[in-house]
């Protein structure tokens, strides 16, 4: 009697704890497997945006965001990708300088929060789409890069006519920064 209980105990943690896991981490597979779709009339309705069509990333672009004050940023990409203040925008000659959460804790994963989560999957070559108040902005990819946090030059200093993404890699951590460079198409 006293062995059926404990294994009962033991069958009902172990489905609590998968049921758990999958509750972490279904925002997350969704994503992966199933991202959304947007129809051309949905991605024309949102004024600043982002599209990286081989990873299918699509996202809204905040713009004039400080990536220097933790407090405001966060709160910010809650809503999209952030456009880092003081940086070019589309049309504009600079650097752009665009970046995103690519992962954050299970109960704040939403479709915009963590936008750039697939970023480490694109490949050279790839086209990046950034459209703003109705024109369209193509980006071809030509360099990744891993760096330190504390290597901000790129996002302090003009690298030239170029957009610069950015998320923190390995993803679920911050440990370190992945930087994206295109050129302009």
């Amino acid at each position: 009697m006293k062995r059926n209980v404990q294994k009962w105990i033991g069958n009902v943690l172990i489905t609590i704890s998968l049921l758990g896991l999958f509750t972490i981490y279904y925002p997350v597979l969704k994503e992966f497997f199933f991202p959304p779709h947007f129809t051309e009339a949905q991605k024309a309705q949102i004024g600043f945006s982002i599209e990286i069509p081989s990873i299918k990333i699509f996202s809204p672009i905040i713009e004039g965001v400080d990536p220097f004050n933790q407090e405001i940023y966060l709160e910010k990409l809650k809503n999209g990708v952030a456009q880092a203040k003081g940086t070019s925008l589309p049309g504009q000659k600079g650097t752009m300088y665009l970046f995103a959460h690519s992962s954050d804790v299970p109960w704040r994963i939403t479709r915009y929060n963590t936008a750039f989560f697939k970023l480490d999957l694109v490949k050279n070559g790839a086209e990046i789409i950034v459209r703003k108040n109705g024109k369209e902005f193509k980006y071809k990819i030509y360099q990744k890069k891993t760096v330190w946090p504390s290597e901000v030059k790129y996002l302090k200093e003009d690298q030239g006519n170029i957009l610069i993404l950015q998320t923190c890699t390995p993803v679920g951590t911050s440990l370190q920064r992945l930087l994206v460079f295109a050129r302009p198409n």
